[in-house]
């Protein structure tokens, strides 16, 4: 009878190391790493970049996950927001976030476009809707035409861009950490999974140092 429990024990325990071995992250099973790597914004930090879209519902339900989490981020960690841009409202719901970047407004403004968009049902797809939706939000009408259309806002689209293309994206919400590893929540399986797996690759960058 002894032995059968301690079998048991045994048994018990290494089902639980097992489970617990095979829960650490994999490359080609919850992320993917990057053939070839590109290059972070601010070198001597841990990148961690979130690629979406102002019209995907999936990236307005997972920004009250991300945003108390990326608040909390240490200080060797740089988080960068990257709108991608697949072509026709999205690239102009893409120049309005660099716009409101360039004005150093998006951190106000940023859950009203998302609420207006899914809750309210505006498309913001004309720089004359966006105007007049962030004069609303306190935004200067004529300043936000004037950097909208500006040759700055123009050239960071481009290199946006390049960027989404370089980390081979398909779709939004996507993250990234360090230039290397790619993931999102389909992968990571779900929103609270997603950050979880950031988190373990932030540590295995920071462990590489």
């Amino acid at each position: 009878m002894r032995n059968l429990i301690l079998s048991a024990v045994f048994a018990t325990a290494g089902l639980i190391g097992g489970l617990a071995q095979a829960a650490e992250p994999e490359a080609g099973k919850q992320y993917v790493e990057l053939s070839n790597p590109v290059p972070v914004s601010k070198p001597g930090k841990i990148e961690v970049v979130e690629l979406f879209w102002y019209g995907c519902p999936h990236c307005y339900q997972f920004e009250p996950t991300i945003t108390p989490w990326a608040k909390k981020l240490p200080d060797d960690v740089n988080f960068v927001r990257v709108p991608a841009m697949f072509g026709g409202v999205w690239n102009v719901h893409g120049q309005l976030f660099i716009a409101l970047e360039a004005m150093g407004v998006e951190a106000k403004v940023h859950d009203a476009v998302f609420a207006a968009i899914h809750k309210e049902g505006k498309k913001l797809a004309d720089e004359d809707e966006m105007a007049d939706f962030l004069a609303d939000q306190g935004v200067d009408k004529e300043a936000f035409l004037k950097t909208f259309n500006s040759f700055g806002v123009k050239s960071q689209m481009e290199k946006d861009k390049k960027l989404a293309m370089a980390y081979q994206i398909t779709g939004v919400p996507t993250m990234v950490v360090n230039g290397k590893y790619r993931f999102d929540l389909g992968t990571a399986g779900g929103p609270e999974q997603t950050l979880k797996l950031a988190d373990f690759l932030i540590e295995k960058e920071r462990a590489a140092r």
